[in-house]
């Protein structure tokens, strides 16, 4: 990558790299609020969305907290769920408590949930449902790594026992770890295409899988007044111009834009809301062991990676001013946000090079990167600004419902990332905690171990500093190669109301409200 982008290069691939947003934009549970119309009111209108990539599977313990969750958060309910605010709230468990070292935690479960089937929700069902999602080596097994065992104390409690102290296991319990189904139906096999929940939706016989997904919302739900929209139909369209030629015309109540439909939409009548930061664009450098990449265990290596990418020059050209260049993840408008850090890698390719030589890597590596849904848009900018410092790269192309699979999989030492901006212990668990999701290497570091472990038992003021300092070591250290926080505009039918400014509360149609 030269000084400035390419003129023709930021062209190309400008309009592609705003509509990877979509993916995130439309991510991420709140009671209704005053004056929204109530359920069945004739002004009621259906929701539908567009997904990317199609699900899967819906049994539990292989949940994707991606877009899939708009679907199967619908389906079951959760133990916990987070708010716009990013707070963790009550929902299937009507309160818990952590003893005084957080190693035990409390749950009382409501009495009042049914199945879609019509059986109540019991403990045992929540019991089998916890060890099923912790034992099955499943995508959510590393959520309830902590977790030691689950056991029911009477009709009501169900108390996890951990090994350690978990900072992330109660936003982990409000995603796809803390879903509730039936005990009896976790052994059959029907569960990944047809799950039985107690959420609030059903799966309609419309839903045609893998194209698109239809749910009706049950009548008998305990929660029912903060859904109000009768159906909901989740569309799987990846081509981001497709996905706004929809919206365009009504098949869509809610969707993504690029700056240059701001305009005709809002023309159209069409409710838009700017976010400023909803996501972080991110190199993963995932093999900091150097099991695939020797070269990749050297920090020097690492940081020479940060000093190729020219951040204010991709925030401008490509991303036409929507985001922030930044070398960190925490959300720039949370307290956990370490402004200090910002500029802490200058881009400088001569610097990245001289890095690389002082490494023993005068002539460069090699190294492969799996082409996915995120990266494809932005591929010709990493091989141009690698390529620029002797880093070789190639591409695999990946399919989409593989992206997941292809960070956890140890098979790529680098991915390009694109991730939502949740609450900063959420942030923690996912890229930072000795079992993480992105750690798929299993990296550790006696100093990061501290500060993470120190995270699970400190106060609010106290885990704020802790994460400002995790987020140093992180970057002084050159965990990954963060490179901007990416901003977006969501256009709504008059009728729907976006109301997670802050992209708090992941994939979960309660982002959206009937509007006021």
């Amino acid at each position: 990558m030269r000084s400035k982008l390419s003129k023709t290069l930021a062209t190309r691939i400008r309009v592609g790299a705003l509509a990877a947003l979509t993916v995130f934009a439309l991510s991420a549970c709140s009671g209704p609020s005053a004056g929204s119309p109530e359920p069945g009111s004739p002004s009621v209108k259906n929701f539908s969305l567009a997904i990317q990539t199609p699900i899967s599977s819906m049994e539990p313990a292989n949940l994707n907290d991606g877009q899939a969750a708009y679907v199967w958060s619908a389906i079951y309910d959760t133990l916990l769920f987070v708010d716009h605010n990013g707070e963790v709230q009550p929902n299937g468990a009507k309160k818990w408590e952590y003893d005084p070292d957080k190693t035990r935690l409390t749950l009382v479960i409501r009495d009042d949930m049914k199945f879609s089937d019509g059986q109540p929700v019991t403990v045992a069902d929540v019991v089998a449902t916890l060890e099923r999602s912790r034992t099955a080596k499943g995508l959510q097994a590393p959520a309830l790594s902590a977790v030691a065992s689950v056991t029911a104390t009477d009709d009501k409690t169900v108390v996890l026992q951990l090994s350690r102290p978990d900072p992330v296991l109660l936003i982990a319990l409000s995603q796809g770890a803390g879903a509730i189904a039936p005990a009896k139906a976790l052994d059959n096999k029907d569960i990944v295409a047809n799950p039985i929940g107690s959420g609030p939706y059903v799966l309609d016989k419309a839903t045609v899988p893998g194209s698109s997904y239809v749910l009706t919302r049950r009548d008998d739900y305990w929660n029912l007044g903060a859904f109000p929209f009768p159906k909901l139909t989740f569309r799987v369209i990846a081509d981001p111009t497709a996905q706004f030629n929809a919206l365009q015309a009504g098949e869509l109540t809610a969707g993504q834009l690029q700056p240059q439909q701001v305009a005709p939409m809002e023309a159209k009548g069409l409710k838009v809301t700017r976010l400023a930061g909803q996501a972080h664009l991110t190199m993963l450098l995932l093999d900091k062991k150097g099991e695939l990449v020797p070269a990749l265990a050297d920090e020097r290596v690492r940081k020479a990676i940060n000093m190729a990418f020219d951040r204010e020059g991709i925030v401008k050209a490509i991303l036409q001013g929507a985001g922030k260049p930044t070398v960190q993840i925490f959300n720039p408008d949370s307290k956990e946000y370490n402004e200090k850090l910002e500029g802490y890698y200058k881009y400088d390719v001569q610097g990245a090079k001289n890095l690389l030589a002082e490494a023993g890597y005068k002539d460069g590596f090699s190294v492969t990167m799996p082409s996915t849904p995120y990266s494809t848009t932005f591929e010709p900018t990493v091989t141009q600004a690698l390529g620029d410092i002797g880093i070789k790269v190639s591409w695999e192309p990946v399919p989409p419902q593989n992206t997941g699979a292809a960070i956890a999989g140890k098979k790529f030492p680098m991915v390009l990332y694109i991730d939502a901006l949740p609450a900063a212990q959420k942030m923690i668990g996912t890229y930072y905690g000795p079992n993480a999701y992105t750690n798929p290497f299993r990296y550790t570091d006696p100093e990061l171990e501290k500060l993470v472990a120190a995270t699970a038992t400190a106060d609010e003021a106290e885990r704020v500093e802790l994460s400002k300092k995790i987020a140093a070591f992180a970057t002084e250290h050159a965990l990954n190669a963060p490179i901007a926080y990416m901003g977006g505009t969501i256009a709504t039918d008059p009728g729907v109301e976006f109301v997670d400014p802050k992209s708090a509360m992941g994939s979960n149609v309660r982002q959206y409200e009937q509007a006021k």
